[in-house]
């Protein structure tokens, strides 16, 4: 038997990137995009490649294309730091699994290397999947913290908790990742919310672009270690951003949200301004050209916004796809569970 399980992209709506400092975030996960991770027992343990393992090229400019798109690592590694974490997780809680093999590959359409957790979406669906074979149940919360530990434990790749529990949780979430809580109970506070499609949220992301999380977060990390005003104010603001984007759901005030959004990432600007690049920022304000609302959704490379009715959709759509920008709008997930 073929156990197939999937984990979607994230899109941070506001709030981020605070979830790495004791902020507060909301987020949800869309199925436009999908990773899937399909695993049957064999008698000794395999991983097999995918795409973006490939290492033979029909020419040097076809390597840096492959480059560009996946960068110098593939996806194995992701499995691999993914198998280990597992199996420390289930020895730590004396989980007692079957002496069992198995055979992993993987596949993903989730655009690459351009804010949307592509590949803890890949490491989601390798948990899940093990979980299924050996028949062990992780917690949501403890899942994302295992999913995070693996990337920037184990494959150091800097990242918050955000990603991680929104495609644990399959469900849109606000967070709040509060210090002493999180102390305490080694997790935020995580509440499931509705965000309904009278909210009108499109997804961007440029298809020219690809550039990784690595270099934002290690410089905000640096500056809010170093207690940095202007950084530690940021965080401030953006957990204040998020409360009000979440009164505004609750009081169905959805026309009080996009200055919201809007305000998030020029912010981001004003503390980030050399991490932001000027085909992102371009972005942005082409999307922001024609009345629409726009912001991150993760660390740059896609946006996230809104518009007000599909007249401005049509518009908003031709002008990016004008500048090689795809645009969708987003199936967000919300039935909960593991896929």
């Amino acid at each position: 038997m073929i156990i197939t399980t999937v984990a979607y992209p994230r899109a941070a709506l506001i709030g981020n990137p605070s979830d790495g400092y004791h902020g507060k975030t909301i987020a949800f996960v869309f199925s436009n995009y999908r990773a899937r991770v399909q695993l049957y027992e064999t008698p000794e343990l395999e991983i097999l490649p995918s795409r973006r393992d490939y290492c033979r090229f029909g020419s040097l400019d076809a390597m840096c294309e492959d480059i560009g798109i996946y960068g110098y690592y593939g996806g194995i590694r992701l499995l691999k730091g993914a198998g280990k974490k597992f199996n420390e997780y289930c020895h730590a809680n004396q989980l007692d699994i079957p002496k069992r093999n198995f055979t992993i590959r993987y596949d993903s359409d989730i655009p690459n290397r351009l804010g949307l957790a592509g590949s803890s979406a890949i490491i989601t669906a390798t948990m899940r999947a093990m979980c299924r074979f050996y028949h062990v149940e992780i917690p949501r919360d403890e899942l994302a913290n295992l999913v995070l530990a693996t990337e920037r434990d184990e494959l150091g790749i800097p990242a918050g908790l955000q990603d991680r529990v929104a495609q644990a949780y399959n469900v849109p979430v606000y967070m709040d990742f509060d210090a002493k809580f999180m102390r305490e109970h080694g997790y935020g506070r995580y509440q499931p919310i509705d965000i309904p499609d009278d909210l009108k949220l499109f997804v961007a992301y440029r298809t020219d672009l690809a550039e990784g999380s690595e270099v934002l977060h290690s410089r905000l990390r640096e500056d809010f270690e170093a207690g940095k005003p202007e950084v530690v104010a940021a965080m401030k603001e953006w957990a204040e951003l998020t409360e009000k984007v979440m009164s505004a759901l609750k009081k169905h005030d959805y026309d009080a949200i996009p200055p919201l959004l809007d305000r998030n990432f020029d912010l981001r600007c004003e503390v980030c301004a050399g991490a932001v690049s000027a085909k992102n920022r371009n972005m942005v304000e082409l999307a922001r050209s024609v009345g629409a609302s726009a912001k991150f959704t993760g660390s740059g490379g896609a946006i996230i916004g809104t518009y007000r009715d599909n007249v401005m959709f049509k518009r908003l759509s031709q002008l990016l796809r004008e500048h090689d920008i795809e645009i969708i709008k987003p199936r967000i997930v919300r039935t909960g569970g593991q896929a």
